[in-house]
């Protein structure tokens, strides 16, 4: 009679296939992170100078200082007895609190493979990731990630640590294999920022970090999310999203649902209207970030990470000292 249970042997053979698949993951993990931390990191390390506490400003004890209120504060920050006095509402702004913890909400689904140069927009993002991370955890922050393909896949709890970081790259790498992978349809950030929402309790920095190509939905979600931590968009983009080239007859390929179409871009009249398309979708994406309260850091594939990161760090400080409105870098 035939069994349909596997044999020990192939029981075993499964096992050591997925030891090796981990294995080769995590190794894969540990390149990223040395190659980070040789390259951008050391280099971080000298140009901020301390400034990854402008990453994440926390509300400790001590008051630090009292500035006017701007549209985006938080109304429990107003001084009441200032504001009577001077007869202009103005909030506290406090002393940054160490223990706080950062969040990554990652969006790994399948449009962040593109990439038509030689980085892929999910190159990107665990480059962030890991550089933003590794300056955390190393001055005692704690960081944990929520991490999204077609749906909420993981969640990595804060903790600090190089080996935590190592952890939440060798989720993302696990992620990011696509051979064999299935379209898994369109993407639903709205559920990943309501799962952040959620799961997020204490009050926190939270880094999206996402293409936006998304079903419609996600602005509210995002909007209820600032009302409770500071949250950061990190957006994810490729220039060839925005302007298509002159290439002749070319295949593209929907990565979510898989759908394809061929095109003549030697069509100049497609080409202009591809780029109108795409400029709509960009100003359309920005007004909606802005509406949400979030401050933007864009990060395309051609960017340099430490130069994108370092003019992120010095905007934000001036705005925390100046009060200036929601900022946006391009990178």
């Amino acid at each position: 009679m035939k069994s349909w249970w596997p044999s020990k042997r192939a029981r075993a053979a499964n096992d050591a296939q997925a030891v090796a698949v981990a294995e080769t993951a995590a190794g894969a993990a540990e390149r990223v992170l040395q190659r980070l931390e040789w390259t951008v990191i050391r280099r971080l390390d000298g140009l901020l100078q301390g400034d990854y506490r402008t990453l994440m400003r926390g509300t400790g004890l001590d008051l630090a200082d009292l500035r006017e209120y701007q549209h985006h504060d938080d109304v429990r920050h107003i001084d009441w007895n200032v504001t009577a006095r001077l007869q202009v509402p103005h909030v506290r702004v406090f002393t940054e609190d160490r223990e706080m913890a950062a969040w990554f909400v990652l969006d790994l689904s399948r449009s962040v493979d593109f990439g038509s140069g030689t980085r892929a927009k999910r190159e990107i993002s665990a480059g962030f990731v890991g550089v933003v991370a590794r300056l955390l955890t190393r001055h005692g922050n704690r960081v944990g990630a929520l991490v999204y393909g077609s749906q909420l896949e993981a969640v990595i709890p804060p903790r600090t640590g190089r080996a935590h970081v190592l952890h939440l790259l060798h989720s993302m790498e696990r992620r990011a294999d696509p051979r064999g992978a299935k379209p898994g349809g369109t993407t639903r950030l709205a559920e990943l920022l309501d799962a952040a929402g959620n799961m997020i309790r204490r009050r926190s920095t939270v880094f999206v970090v996402s293409d936006f190509l998304s079903a419609p939905g996600w602005e509210k979600p995002l909007g209820r999310l600032t009302q409770r931590h500071e949250v950061l968009a990190v957006r994810l983009s490729d220039p060839l999203e925005q302007e298509l080239p002159a290439l002749g007859l070319v295949p593209l390929t929907d990565a979510e649902t898989g759908e394809q179409l061929w095109v003549d871009t030697h069509d100049g009249g497609f080409r202009k209207r591809f780029a109108r398309l795409a400029a709509e979708r960009e100003q359309a994406l920005r007004e909606a970030l802005g509406r949400a309260g979030v401050d933007t850091l864009e990060l395309s594939t051609q960017d340099d990470l430490v130069e994108a990161i370092v003019r992120f760090v010095d905007l934000r400080k001036r705005r925390v000292r100046g009060g200036m409105a929601h900022a946006k870098v391009v990178g």
